[in-house]
């Protein structure tokens, strides 16, 4: 393994319309928190980023059949979500949510680097 020095640790963005379950812990999340324990242990210098993801039918349909909006399930599922992982005891340097203007930001500058350089094109 090449010694890099730094990494960055992402997983996948739960969906932010029910709290995490059993199957969400041990597929994605327990895997890569040992990863980040190992490379934190071994003295790697190690980012460890996750957060809810807010946008997505899951979301929307919650919403209905809740009676609310969309924004009341993801602020209320957010917050379970997090704290779930923290009483798990799982280290996120950040844990985020892909509502906040720095998702959309970071997201926006992405695409629009890789149309700029010609890697990416619209369709008519």
């Amino acid at each position: 393994m090449k010694d890099y020095k730094r990494y960055t640790v992402t997983t996948a963005l739960p969906y932010a319309n029910g709290p995490i379950h059993i199957g969400h812990m041990a597929g994605v999340y327990v895997p890569a928190h040992i990863y980040v324990r190992f490379l934190r242990k071994t003295g790697r210098d190690v980012l460890f980023i996750g957060g809810s993801d807010e946008h997505g039918v899951p979301i929307t349909i919650k919403a209905r059949q809740k009676g609310i909006t969309p924004q009341q399930v993801v602020d209320e599922y957010h917050g379970i979500i997090k704290k779930s992982f923290e009483d798990f005891g799982m280290s996120f340097d950040v844990y985020s949510r892909t509502s906040l203007p720095v998702h959309h930001e970071t997201a926006a500058s992405f695409f629009s680097k890789l149309h700029a350089e010609g890697k990416l094109t619209q369709m008519e």
